[in-house]
């Protein structure tokens, strides 16, 4: 039996990394907001790895916070240990990541939505989204209760129709021993969703006291930590030590001898996997020629004893896993307290969604994480904070926020779903974008900032701080272009120290500071007049001198692709009925429904010759309208 509960503006399905930053963001815009998820236990639940950022991921996470997300505060206050990843490389790749105490990232987000007004959470799993003239109007729970809703967010993660495999036996589940959500599924496809099936998986969590660490590298974290949340202030300090083992040629060996037991090879497994996290059993029979693969044994929190071990995510049946781990240095009498396994859920084609990740064909219906194809926190996450923002605009009646490929990786990632789609799970990378340089983890709050504080997600206080910090590192610039330094035997001696030509009249700070081997820190002995500046501001600082030039050349070629961007298409073309354009680019475009013409040039299967006829179809248009207007 079936009862009227309440009505919200907007429904979150899923309290993981998605649904979290979704419900927060939608509430703190003042919509009325219910957050549902199987249990309340799981919120922001890390069922694989407890850690946070990583090469690309950080970025994200720091853009998250730069618009006003939660997460870049949740990992600061929860970490156990920091590291900034490719420092040996350009700033555009430094990334930074933390290993979380699970339970406490969990308990800290729960907090944040409890405590969140205009949020209301609720156990429950939603079995149903009903939908009147292409818009949404109602979610129902498994016990009958039906809630009117304005807009509604699809952050299902793994759940949906969640099935684990390890070895031989397969059964319905979501991650770690939760239920799945079964039904909402059929209810999706009547409205129209195309649903696919991905698989991920998890290693094993491996009891502490069961490693010998005299056999593994040490691992420590970064002195001192750069922090991912622009508003996090004091001293961090690493609490954990993280070691790293390998595995050997009986390892190999084992996985060999029983790849016929791996549901993954056997044929058992439906679902597509992630293509650049892979098990170790795929590594094993892919990479054949390899020696050795490395993994990381990271601690899971600071008040338990359990280990994961991270780069050995397998399927493979219970006993050959023991097998397998205990032929690792330092794993010889290892205790496996959660086993390995993989997980095949269900999620949408990107392809069918807006970029302000609305679906196309049921208005005020939203999807977030990996519900819309993508794997890991930090991808979820930033879609739950576009999709939550977006929710709550529509039900005021106001123009969605999107962001473009040159304003931020989240802006890239969504665009690659919406416009080329991911036939395996999405996982955002460095390589993705062709205007990294532009979008470093260092620069996310000058470039997104602003922005959040016109959303209204940023306080006027924070935004204050932003635009001192601003100023400080424009005052800066200026100062040190400025200012010359003569030639004398010590600058001359550090230059040579430094492998760099040495001074014959005097310079200026930034010319010096432009050379490869020079940083900012270095010349601080010949300049007396520097100010005392935050490490944040320095670091900047050195970099927008540093790489001016390649900075200017990027931001020529956004220029240029925020031209085709500023050119609209109407979303209620048929593109069959433009001559010229080539079959497969007619039907790439109806499917995608492009909303400029910077989106179509990037959409697969449309070439420069069809964006050509779409510029003179568009000034045909133009034309036209002037005429009539007239």
């Amino acid at each position: 039996m079936e009862y009227r509960a309440d009505r919200y503006d907007v429904a979150v399905v899923g309290a993981g990394h998605a649904g979290v930053e979704a419900a927060l963001a939608a509430a703190r815009l003042g919509a009325k907001t219910i957050l549902f998820t199987i249990t309340l236990d799981g919120i922001a639940n890390m069922p694989c790895n407890p850690s946070i950022g990583g090469t690309a991921k950080g970025h994200l996470v720091c853009e998250l916070d730069a618009l006003g997300g939660e997460m870049g505060k949740a990992a600061d206050a929860t970490f156990l240990q920091s590291r900034m990843l490719n420092r040996g490389k350009g700033p555009a790749v430094h990334s930074l990541r933390v290993q979380s105490d699970r339970e406490r990232y969990h308990v800290y987000m729960k907090r944040a939505v409890e405590s969140q007004p205009g949020l209301d959470i609720k156990q429950a799993e939603i079995v149903e989204v009903r939908a009147k003239e292409g818009r949404i109007r109602e979610v129902v729970t498994a016990l009958g209760a039906v809630y009117e809703v304005g807009a509604c967010i699809l952050a299902t993660g793994t759940y949906l129709k969640g099935k684990i495999f390890v070895g031989d036996v397969a059964y319905e589940s979501g991650p770690d021993g939760t239920h799945a959500a079964n039904r909402l599924s059929e209810s999706l496809r009547a409205l129209g969703l195309e649903l696919r099936r991905f698989k991920t998986g998890t290693p094993a969590r491996v009891h502490e006291d069961s490693i010998d660490y005299t056999q593994l590298e040490e691992q420590g974290g970064d002195e001192p930590i750069t922090p991912f949340s622009f508003e996090t202030t004091g001293e961090l300090i690493n609490q954990k030590v993280c070691h790293i083992a390998y595995t050997n040629e009986r390892t190999h060996q084992v996985i060999r001898d029983n790849i016929h037991r791996s549901p993954l090879y056997g044929g058992k497994i439906e679902g597509i996997g992630p293509r650049y996290c892979p098990s170790i059993e795929d590594k094993v029979m892919r990479f054949a020629d390899k020696p050795r693969h490395q993994l990381f044994i990271e601690p899971m929190g600071g008040e338990t004893k359990e280990m994961y071990l991270q780069g050995m995510s397998s399927s493979l049946p219970e006993d050959v896993q023991i097998a397998m781990y205990r032929t690792i240095r330092g794993l010889e009498n290892v205790k496996i307290m959660r086993n390995a396994y993989a997980i095949e859920y269900d999620c949408c084609n990107p392809l069918d969604l807006l970029p302000s990740l609305e679906f196309i064909r049921v208005r005020g219906l939203y999807g977030a994480g990996q519900f819309n194809g993508t794997s890991g926190y930090e991808e979820a996450a930033a879609q739950g904070l576009i999709a939550g923002i977006n929710a709550a605009r529509s039900i005021r009646g106001r123009e969605p926020v999107i962001l473009d490929r040159a304003s931020s990786y989240i802006g890239t990632l969504i665009d690659d779903l919406c416009t080329k789609g991911c036939m395996d799970p999405y996982r955002m990378m460095t390589s993705r974008s062709e205007y990294r340089l532009l979008l470093r983890q260092d620069n996310a709050d000058a470039r997104l900032t602003p922005l959040g504080h016109e959303i209204g997600l940023i306080s006027d206080e924070r935004y204050e701080r932003f635009l001192q910090k601003e100023r400080q590192i424009a005052e800066e610039i200026r100062r040190l272009e400025k200012t010359s330094v003569p030639p004398s035997d010590s600058l001359n001696a550090l230059l040579v120290s430094h492998e760099t030509a040495p001074l014959k009249t005097g310079g200026k700070l930034a010319d010096l500071i432009r050379r490869p081997q020079i940083g900012y820190g270095d010349l601080a002995p010949f300049d007396p007049e520097r100010p005392e500046l935050p490490r944040a501001v320095r670091e900047r600082v050195e970099v927008e001198i540093k790489y001016e030039g390649y900075i200017k050349k990027q931001q020529a070629q956004v220029e240029q692709m925020r031209r085709l961007e500023r050119k609209p298409l109407p979303q209620d073309i048929d593109y069959r009925t433009i001559a010229g354009l080539r079959l497969e680019a007619q039907e790439k475009l109806n499917r995608v429904r492009p909303l400029n013409l910077g989106q179509a040039s990037r959409i697969s299967g449309v070439n420069p010759a069809d964006i050509s006829v779409l510029l003179i179809w568009l000034g045909q248009q133009n034309r036209k309208g002037g005429a009539q207007d007239d």
